[in-house]
């Protein structure tokens, strides 16, 4: 498997204008992108800071993943990502080694990429999310 850099961070928010607000005013970043994923039940805005990028994550539904997260633990650091090269074949190689994946096939995510990620009961308690770019 061939991580490549940490694709991006990604923070769940109860409220994105007002996040993106603190980013931008405060922390001095610039969104970059807002984009809604429906079928994640999300909405989202990106922020480059140095070569990493800071995913926004605001619920649009409340049985969402997002929504359930800020539920049970309240808004901060939801998951990391990671570029990789060949998800697919990555992914089959980590379930190979005992990792349970959430996703066992990649999908669609924000900004185009296909995504998949590991489940945190076998990462550690972190929840991590493979990105590759399409070509």
């Amino acid at each position: 498997m061939n991580l490549t850099h940490v694709e991006h961070i990604g923070i769940a928010v109860k409220n994105l204008d007002e996040s993106i607000k603190y980013y931008e005013n405060i922390l001095g970043l610039k969104c970059y992108a807002i984009e809604e994923v429906k079928d994640q039940k999300v909405k989202t805005a990106f922020f480059m800071a140095g070569q990493t990028k800071i995913e926004l994550l605001e619920s649009t539904e409340s049985d969402g993943p997002i929504g359930k997260f800020i539920e049970k633990k309240g808004e901060g650091i939801h998951h990391i990502a990671f570029a990789i090269n060949n998800l697919a074949e990555g992914l089959k190689e980590i379930e190979a080694k005992g990792i349970q994946l959430i996703d066992k096939v990649p999908r669609q995510g924000a900004e185009g990429l296909n995504i998949a990620f590991l489940h945190p009961k076998s990462t550690n308690g972190v929840l991590t999310e493979l990105c590759e770019h399409p070509e």
